[in-house]
Protein backbone atom coordinates (compact mmCIF):
# COMPACT_ATOMS: atom_id res chain seq x y z
CA UNK A 1 0.00 0.00 0.00
CA UNK A 2 1.72 3.02 -1.34
CA UNK A 3 1.53 6.13 1.34
CA UNK A 4 0.90 9.90 -0.19
CA UNK A 5 3.56 12.06 -0.57
CA UNK A 6 3.74 16.02 -1.15
CA UNK A 7 3.95 17.23 -4.36
CA UNK A 8 7.21 16.97 -5.83
CA UNK A 9 9.11 20.75 -5.93
CA UNK A 10 11.45 19.62 -7.73
CA UNK A 11 14.02 20.16 -5.21
CA UNK A 12 15.46 17.69 -2.59
CA UNK A 13 18.51 17.65 -0.79
CA UNK A 14 20.81 14.89 1.00
CA UNK A 15 19.72 13.81 4.00
CA UNK A 16 21.56 15.27 7.33
CA UNK A 17 21.99 11.65 8.26
CA UNK A 18 24.94 10.88 5.58
CA UNK A 19 27.26 13.50 7.48
CA UNK A 20 26.25 12.17 11.12
CA UNK A 21 29.65 10.33 12.25
CA UNK A 22 26.97 7.98 14.81
CA UNK A 23 25.90 6.61 11.12
CA UNK A 24 29.06 5.84 9.69
CA UNK A 25 29.46 1.95 10.39
CA UNK A 26 25.96 1.27 10.67
CA UNK A 27 25.12 -1.15 8.12
CA UNK A 28 22.47 -0.69 5.10
CA UNK A 29 21.10 2.40 7.75
CA UNK A 30 19.03 3.34 4.49
CA UNK A 31 15.59 2.07 3.56
CA UNK A 32 15.52 1.65 -0.78
CA UNK A 33 12.42 2.74 -2.54
CA UNK A 34 10.58 -0.46 -2.86
CA UNK A 35 11.50 -1.76 0.27
CA UNK A 36 7.98 -3.33 2.40
CA UNK A 37 6.44 -5.06 5.18
CA UNK A 38 4.37 -8.38 4.13
CA UNK A 39 0.99 -8.07 6.13
CA UNK A 40 0.06 -11.41 6.70
CA UNK A 41 3.76 -13.29 7.27
CA UNK A 42 1.62 -16.94 7.64
CA UNK A 43 0.05 -18.66 4.27
CA UNK A 44 -0.60 -22.18 2.84
CA UNK A 45 1.85 -23.34 0.07
CA UNK A 46 -1.16 -23.56 -2.49
CA UNK A 47 -1.66 -20.66 -2.68
CA UNK A 48 2.08 -19.46 -4.34
CA UNK A 49 0.76 -21.70 -7.05
CA UNK A 50 0.20 -19.68 -10.17
CA UNK A 51 -2.01 -22.58 -12.44
CA UNK A 52 -3.05 -21.50 -16.10
CA UNK A 53 -5.47 -18.91 -16.47
CA UNK A 54 -4.97 -17.49 -12.89
CA UNK A 55 -3.29 -14.77 -11.20
CA UNK A 56 -0.31 -14.91 -8.70
CA UNK A 57 -0.80 -14.65 -5.15
CA UNK A 58 0.37 -10.96 -4.77
CA UNK A 59 0.71 -10.35 -0.67
CA UNK A 60 -0.65 -6.88 0.84
CA UNK A 61 2.57 -4.91 1.97
CA UNK A 62 3.19 -1.58 3.80
CA UNK A 63 6.24 0.46 2.79
CA UNK A 64 9.11 0.13 5.27
CA UNK A 65 9.72 3.05 7.48
CA UNK A 66 13.13 4.23 8.21
CA UNK A 67 15.41 7.30 6.74
CA UNK A 68 16.08 7.60 3.50
CA UNK A 69 19.06 9.33 1.89
CA UNK A 70 17.60 12.38 0.55
CA UNK A 71 14.56 14.57 2.14
CA UNK A 72 12.61 17.15 0.74
CA UNK A 73 12.57 19.71 3.41
CA UNK A 74 15.40 22.87 4.07
CA UNK A 75 15.58 22.67 7.96
CA UNK A 76 16.01 25.95 7.97
CA UNK A 77 12.60 26.61 7.00
CA UNK A 78 10.73 23.76 8.61
CA UNK A 79 7.65 24.88 11.47
CA UNK A 80 7.13 21.28 13.16
CA UNK A 81 3.80 21.35 15.00
CA UNK A 82 3.19 18.53 17.51
CA UNK A 83 0.04 17.55 19.30
CA UNK A 84 -1.67 15.19 21.61
CA UNK A 85 -5.57 14.47 21.42
CA UNK A 86 -8.16 12.23 23.30
CA UNK A 87 -7.38 10.55 26.76
CA UNK A 88 -4.21 10.49 28.13
CA UNK A 89 -1.85 7.19 27.65
CA UNK A 90 1.48 6.26 29.29
CA UNK A 91 4.50 7.28 26.87
CA UNK A 92 2.78 10.48 25.59
CA UNK A 93 5.17 12.44 26.87
CA UNK A 94 7.96 10.14 25.29
CA UNK A 95 6.57 10.41 21.68
CA UNK A 96 6.81 14.16 22.27
CA UNK A 97 10.70 13.93 23.23
CA UNK A 98 11.67 11.90 20.54
CA UNK A 99 10.04 13.44 17.84
CA UNK A 100 11.65 16.72 19.09
CA UNK A 101 15.05 14.84 19.38
CA UNK A 102 14.99 13.66 16.05
CA UNK A 103 13.90 16.63 14.81
CA UNK A 104 16.46 18.85 16.36
CA UNK A 105 19.46 16.29 16.01
CA UNK A 106 18.90 14.12 13.29
CA UNK A 107 17.71 16.69 10.97
CA UNK A 108 18.64 19.81 12.75
CA UNK A 109 15.30 21.54 12.56
CA UNK A 110 15.02 24.38 14.76
CA UNK A 111 11.59 25.61 15.14
CA UNK A 112 9.33 22.69 16.95
CA UNK A 113 5.92 24.08 18.52
CA UNK A 114 4.14 22.23 21.05
CA UNK A 115 0.17 22.81 20.67
CA UNK A 116 -1.39 23.09 23.91
CA UNK A 117 -4.63 21.23 24.62
CA UNK A 118 -5.26 19.01 21.53
CA UNK A 119 -6.83 19.88 18.52
CA UNK A 120 -8.44 22.88 19.97
CA UNK A 121 -5.44 24.43 20.77
CA UNK A 122 -4.22 24.58 16.96
CA UNK A 123 -6.55 27.78 16.44
CA UNK A 124 -7.08 29.05 19.97
CA UNK A 125 -5.88 31.45 22.07
CA UNK A 126 -3.33 29.79 24.53
CA UNK A 127 0.21 30.26 23.06
CA UNK A 128 1.99 27.27 21.37
CA UNK A 129 5.23 26.26 23.57
CA UNK A 130 8.47 26.08 21.77
CA UNK A 131 10.32 22.76 22.17
CA UNK A 132 13.65 22.04 22.21
CA UNK A 133 15.23 18.34 23.34
CA UNK A 134 17.08 19.91 26.19
CA UNK A 135 13.90 20.86 27.98
CA UNK A 136 12.50 17.60 27.53
CA UNK A 137 15.43 15.65 28.40
CA UNK A 138 13.64 14.34 31.59
CA UNK A 139 9.93 14.19 30.13
CA UNK A 140 9.46 10.46 29.48
CA UNK A 141 9.91 10.16 33.31
CA UNK A 142 6.25 11.88 33.96
CA UNK A 143 2.53 10.48 33.23
CA UNK A 144 0.15 12.52 30.88
CA UNK A 145 1.04 14.61 28.58
CA UNK A 146 3.26 18.05 28.94
CA UNK A 147 1.21 19.74 25.87
CA UNK A 148 -2.33 19.28 27.76
CA UNK A 149 -5.06 16.94 25.53
CA UNK A 150 -8.70 17.60 25.21
CA UNK A 151 -11.68 15.66 23.01
CA UNK A 152 -13.33 17.17 20.80
CA UNK A 153 -12.93 20.69 19.11
CA UNK A 154 -12.00 19.86 15.47
CA UNK A 155 -12.58 22.33 13.61
CA UNK A 156 -11.17 22.01 10.08
CA UNK A 157 -11.39 25.25 8.76
CA UNK A 158 -10.12 27.43 11.64
CA UNK A 159 -7.24 24.34 12.03
CA UNK A 160 -5.93 24.48 8.66
CA UNK A 161 -6.40 28.47 8.47
CA UNK A 162 -3.71 28.60 11.46
CA UNK A 163 -1.68 26.01 10.51
CA UNK A 164 -1.15 27.79 7.50
CA UNK A 165 -0.87 30.92 9.27
CA UNK A 166 1.88 29.76 11.83
CA UNK A 167 3.96 28.26 8.92
CA UNK A 168 3.50 24.87 9.52
CA UNK A 169 4.47 22.40 7.08
CA UNK A 170 5.39 19.18 9.29
CA UNK A 171 2.11 18.23 11.75
CA UNK A 172 2.29 15.51 13.87
CA UNK A 173 -0.49 14.13 15.20
CA UNK A 174 -0.53 11.81 18.58
CA UNK A 175 -3.95 10.44 18.96
CA UNK A 176 -6.43 7.03 18.85
CA UNK A 177 -9.30 6.56 16.51
CA UNK A 178 -11.50 10.03 16.95
CA UNK A 179 -7.98 11.68 16.62
CA UNK A 180 -6.88 9.69 13.04
CA UNK A 181 -10.17 10.64 11.52
CA UNK A 182 -8.95 14.76 12.12
CA UNK A 183 -5.96 13.84 10.77
CA UNK A 184 -7.37 12.05 7.58
CA UNK A 185 -9.62 15.82 7.14
CA UNK A 186 -6.37 17.79 7.77
CA UNK A 187 -3.89 15.78 5.52
CA UNK A 188 -6.96 16.11 2.36
CA UNK A 189 -7.34 20.03 3.15
CA UNK A 190 -4.05 21.36 3.08
CA UNK A 191 -3.79 19.11 -0.20
CA UNK A 192 -6.65 20.36 -1.54
CA UNK A 193 -5.62 23.84 -0.63
CA UNK A 194 -2.23 23.28 -2.51
CA UNK A 195 -0.37 24.02 0.88
CA UNK A 196 2.85 22.22 1.58
CA UNK A 197 2.51 20.33 4.54
CA UNK A 198 3.09 16.89 5.25
CA UNK A 199 0.56 15.08 8.21
CA UNK A 200 1.86 12.08 10.42
CA UNK A 201 0.04 10.35 12.86
CA UNK A 202 1.20 8.59 16.12
CA UNK A 203 -1.42 5.85 17.49
CA UNK A 204 -2.35 6.13 20.82
CA UNK A 205 -5.06 4.44 21.98
CA UNK A 206 -4.35 2.78 25.99
CA UNK A 207 -7.22 -0.01 24.37
CA UNK A 208 -4.69 -1.30 21.69
CA UNK A 209 -8.09 -0.86 19.23
CA UNK A 210 -6.41 0.45 16.03
CA UNK A 211 -6.52 -1.50 13.61
CA UNK A 212 -3.40 -2.82 11.35
CA UNK A 213 -0.45 -2.10 13.56
CA UNK A 214 0.84 -4.88 16.18
CA UNK A 215 0.04 -2.86 19.03
CA UNK A 216 -0.25 0.81 20.47
CA UNK A 217 1.84 2.39 22.66
CA UNK A 218 1.09 2.05 26.54
CA UNK A 219 -0.67 -1.23 26.12
CA UNK A 220 2.27 -2.92 27.68
CA UNK A 221 2.07 0.23 30.76
CA UNK A 222 -1.58 -0.54 30.97
CA UNK A 223 -1.58 -4.53 31.24
CA UNK A 224 1.23 -4.25 33.19
CA UNK A 225 -0.81 -1.73 35.82
CA UNK A 226 -3.84 -3.58 35.34
CA UNK A 227 -2.13 -6.84 36.86
CA UNK A 228 -1.27 -5.21 39.89
CA UNK A 229 -5.06 -4.30 40.23
CA UNK A 230 -5.60 -7.71 39.51
CA UNK A 231 -3.58 -9.24 42.27
CA UNK A 232 -4.35 -6.71 44.87
CA UNK A 233 -8.37 -7.98 43.97
CA UNK A 234 -6.66 -11.47 44.62
CA UNK A 235 -5.34 -10.74 47.82
CA UNK A 236 -8.85 -8.88 49.36
CA UNK A 237 -10.89 -11.82 47.84
CA UNK A 238 -8.57 -14.73 49.98
CA UNK A 239 -8.46 -12.97 52.87
CA UNK A 240 -12.50 -12.72 53.16
CA UNK A 241 -14.44 -16.03 53.50
CA UNK A 242 -17.49 -15.65 50.72
CA UNK A 243 -15.43 -12.96 48.58
CA UNK A 244 -16.21 -11.70 45.60
CA UNK A 245 -13.36 -8.98 43.45
CA UNK A 246 -14.67 -7.16 40.93
CA UNK A 247 -11.92 -5.32 38.63
CA UNK A 248 -13.01 -3.21 35.65
CA UNK A 249 -10.41 -2.12 33.28
CA UNK A 250 -10.47 0.13 30.30
CA UNK A 251 -12.07 -1.36 26.96
CA UNK A 252 -14.64 0.67 25.43
CA UNK A 253 -14.95 -1.77 22.36
CA UNK A 254 -12.07 -3.97 22.82
CA UNK A 255 -11.11 -6.23 25.71
CA UNK A 256 -7.28 -6.92 24.77
CA UNK A 257 -6.49 -4.92 28.23
CA UNK A 258 -8.67 -7.59 30.47
CA UNK A 259 -7.76 -10.40 28.17
CA UNK A 260 -3.96 -10.09 28.61
CA UNK A 261 -3.93 -8.88 31.93
CA UNK A 262 -5.89 -11.94 32.91
CA UNK A 263 -4.00 -14.42 31.32
CA UNK A 264 -0.71 -12.52 32.83
CA UNK A 265 -1.84 -12.75 36.64
CA UNK A 266 -2.85 -16.44 36.42
CA UNK A 267 -5.46 -16.01 39.14
CA UNK A 268 -8.64 -14.46 37.40
CA UNK A 269 -11.75 -16.86 37.50
CA UNK A 270 -13.97 -15.31 34.72
CA UNK A 271 -12.89 -12.31 32.58
CA UNK A 272 -16.06 -10.38 30.35
CA UNK A 273 -15.24 -8.70 27.30
CA UNK A 274 -17.33 -6.47 24.68
CA UNK A 275 -16.53 -9.06 21.96
CA UNK A 276 -18.24 -11.62 24.08
CA UNK A 277 -22.09 -10.67 25.40
CA UNK A 278 -22.75 -12.62 28.62
CA UNK A 279 -25.88 -13.69 30.69
CA UNK A 280 -25.94 -12.23 34.04
CA UNK A 281 -28.32 -15.16 35.50
CA UNK A 282 -25.38 -17.40 34.36
CA UNK A 283 -22.64 -15.47 35.37
CA UNK A 284 -24.22 -15.55 38.91
CA UNK A 285 -24.42 -19.01 38.68
CA UNK A 286 -20.76 -19.64 37.73
CA UNK A 287 -20.07 -16.86 40.50
CA UNK A 288 -22.33 -18.75 42.98
CA UNK A 289 -20.40 -22.35 42.04
CA UNK A 290 -16.49 -20.94 42.46
CA UNK A 291 -17.88 -19.29 46.07
CA UNK A 292 -18.97 -23.06 46.79
CA UNK A 293 -15.56 -24.50 45.60
CA UNK A 294 -13.22 -22.10 46.69
CA UNK A 295 -14.35 -19.73 48.82
CA UNK A 296 -14.06 -16.79 46.54
CA UNK A 297 -14.40 -15.32 42.64
CA UNK A 298 -12.52 -13.09 41.00
CA UNK A 299 -13.93 -11.29 38.09
CA UNK A 300 -11.96 -9.23 35.83
CA UNK A 301 -14.76 -7.13 33.40
CA UNK A 302 -13.90 -4.30 30.03
CA UNK A 303 -15.74 -1.40 30.64
CA UNK A 304 -17.56 -2.09 27.77
CA UNK A 305 -19.00 -5.46 28.49
CA UNK A 306 -22.42 -6.02 29.30
CA UNK A 307 -23.80 -2.64 27.87
CA UNK A 308 -26.93 -4.53 26.93
CA UNK A 309 -27.94 -4.46 31.11
CA UNK A 310 -26.73 -0.87 31.72
CA UNK A 311 -26.37 1.23 28.49
CA UNK A 312 -29.94 1.80 27.86
CA UNK A 313 -29.53 4.04 30.76
CA UNK A 314 -26.67 6.34 28.82
CA UNK A 315 -27.41 8.12 26.35
CA UNK A 316 -24.88 10.77 26.53
CA UNK A 317 -21.92 11.33 24.20
CA UNK A 318 -18.65 13.36 25.33
CA UNK A 319 -16.69 15.68 23.37
CA UNK A 320 -15.43 12.72 20.86
CA UNK A 321 -18.63 11.37 19.84
CA UNK A 322 -18.23 8.56 21.77
CA UNK A 323 -21.48 7.26 23.79
CA UNK A 324 -20.41 7.42 27.54
CA UNK A 325 -20.78 3.70 28.76
CA UNK A 326 -22.79 2.64 31.81
CA UNK A 327 -20.92 1.53 35.05
CA UNK A 328 -20.45 -2.55 34.40
CA UNK A 329 -18.89 -2.92 37.08
CA UNK A 330 -20.99 -1.23 39.56
CA UNK A 331 -23.83 -2.87 38.43
CA UNK A 332 -21.81 -6.62 38.64
CA UNK A 333 -21.27 -5.51 42.26
CA UNK A 334 -24.74 -4.69 43.33
CA UNK A 335 -26.38 -7.81 40.95
CA UNK A 336 -23.76 -10.06 43.20
CA UNK A 337 -24.69 -8.66 46.26
CA UNK A 338 -28.76 -9.15 45.73
CA UNK A 339 -28.40 -12.01 44.43
CA UNK A 340 -26.76 -13.67 47.30
CA UNK A 341 -28.72 -12.41 49.72
CA UNK A 342 -31.74 -11.84 48.57
CA UNK A 343 -31.75 -15.29 46.56
CA UNK A 344 -29.98 -17.97 48.12
CA UNK A 345 -29.89 -16.01 51.31
CA UNK A 346 -25.88 -16.36 51.75
CA UNK A 347 -23.72 -13.70 52.86
CA UNK A 348 -20.76 -12.05 50.94
CA UNK A 349 -18.12 -9.67 50.53
CA UNK A 350 -17.85 -7.72 47.56
CA UNK A 351 -14.35 -5.78 46.59
CA UNK A 352 -15.03 -3.63 43.35
CA UNK A 353 -11.66 -2.01 41.95
CA UNK A 354 -11.42 0.22 39.40
CA UNK A 355 -7.87 1.23 37.83
CA UNK A 356 -8.42 3.56 35.30
CA UNK A 357 -7.09 6.23 36.23
CA UNK A 358 -4.50 4.89 38.27
CA UNK A 359 -3.63 2.98 34.82
CA UNK A 360 -3.68 6.05 32.56
CA UNK A 361 -1.50 8.34 34.39
CA UNK A 362 1.51 6.89 34.85
CA UNK A 363 4.64 6.38 32.74
CA UNK A 364 5.53 4.54 30.19
CA UNK A 365 7.40 1.00 31.51
CA UNK A 366 10.18 0.29 29.92
CA UNK A 367 9.28 -1.27 27.09
CA UNK A 368 6.78 1.28 25.91
CA UNK A 369 9.63 3.82 26.22
CA UNK A 370 11.61 2.18 23.64
CA UNK A 371 8.71 1.25 21.66
CA UNK A 372 7.64 5.12 21.20
CA UNK A 373 11.21 6.14 20.75
CA UNK A 374 11.38 3.72 17.32
CA UNK A 375 7.15 5.20 16.85
CA UNK A 376 8.72 8.99 16.85
CA UNK A 377 11.86 8.48 14.54
CA UNK A 378 9.54 6.28 12.06
CA UNK A 379 7.71 9.47 11.68
CA UNK A 380 10.41 11.84 11.69
CA UNK A 381 12.22 10.14 8.81
CA UNK A 382 8.86 9.59 7.05
CA UNK A 383 8.02 13.22 6.86
CA UNK A 384 11.36 14.45 5.87
CA UNK A 385 11.25 12.02 3.37
CA UNK A 386 8.09 13.50 1.81
CA UNK A 387 5.49 10.85 3.24
CA UNK A 388 1.92 12.29 4.17
CA UNK A 389 -1.32 11.27 5.68
CA UNK A 390 -0.24 7.92 7.17
CA UNK A 391 0.31 6.56 10.32
CA UNK A 392 3.51 4.77 11.59
CA UNK A 393 3.84 1.52 13.89
CA UNK A 394 4.84 -2.04 13.87
CA UNK A 395 3.47 -4.57 11.26
CA UNK A 396 4.52 -8.35 12.19
CA UNK A 397 7.73 -6.71 14.16
CA UNK A 398 8.75 -3.94 11.57
CA UNK A 399 8.16 -0.54 11.55
CA UNK A 400 5.91 0.80 8.31
CA UNK A 401 4.11 3.87 6.89
CA UNK A 402 0.65 3.00 6.69
CA UNK A 403 -1.83 5.43 5.02
CA UNK A 404 -4.56 6.41 7.04
CA UNK A 405 -7.31 5.76 4.67
CA UNK A 406 -6.42 1.82 5.97
CA UNK A 407 -7.15 3.23 9.23
CA UNK A 408 -9.85 5.62 9.45
CA UNK A 409 -13.46 3.88 10.46
CA UNK A 410 -11.85 0.40 11.51
CA UNK A 411 -11.21 -0.99 14.91
CA UNK A 412 -9.59 -3.47 16.17
CA UNK A 413 -11.12 -6.05 18.48
CA UNK A 414 -10.25 -9.41 19.86
CA UNK A 415 -11.51 -12.04 17.91
CA UNK A 416 -13.08 -14.98 20.14
CA UNK A 417 -12.37 -17.23 17.17
CA UNK A 418 -9.02 -17.67 17.41
CA UNK A 419 -6.23 -19.15 20.13
CA UNK A 420 -5.89 -16.14 22.03
CA UNK A 421 -9.24 -16.25 22.97
CA UNK A 422 -9.36 -19.59 23.45
CA UNK A 423 -6.22 -19.49 25.84
CA UNK A 424 -8.26 -16.73 28.08
CA UNK A 425 -10.81 -19.37 28.54
CA UNK A 426 -8.62 -22.33 29.10
CA UNK A 427 -6.92 -20.41 31.72
CA UNK A 428 -10.04 -18.97 33.52
CA UNK A 429 -11.88 -22.20 33.16
CA UNK A 430 -15.38 -19.89 32.61
CA UNK A 431 -17.95 -21.58 30.66
CA UNK A 432 -19.76 -20.06 27.63
CA UNK A 433 -21.85 -17.41 28.97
Amino acid sequence: MRVKRLPDSGVSYPSPLLENPVYDKVHEYFVEEGDAVVVNTVINERDLVCREGETALVPKMFERAGPRDRVVFDADQVHAAIVSCGGVCPGINTIIKEITRALERQYHVKRISGVPKGYRGIYGEAPWMKLSYDDLAESHRLGGTLLGTSRGGFDLDRIVNNINKQGVNQLYIIGGDGTVRGAQAIADEVERRGMRVAVSHIPKTIDNDLVVIDKSFGFDTAVEEAQRAIYAANVEVKSFPNAVGIVKLMGRSSGFIAMNATLSSGCVDCCLIPESPFDLDKLLEFIREKISTQNHCLVVVAEGAGQDYVGEFVKLRDASGNRLLGDIGLFLSTKVKEYFEDVIQQEVTVKYIDPTYMVRAIPANASDNLYCTLLSHAAVHGVNAGFTAFMTGPVNGKQCYIPLSEVVGKRNAVDTRTKAYARLISSTGQPSF
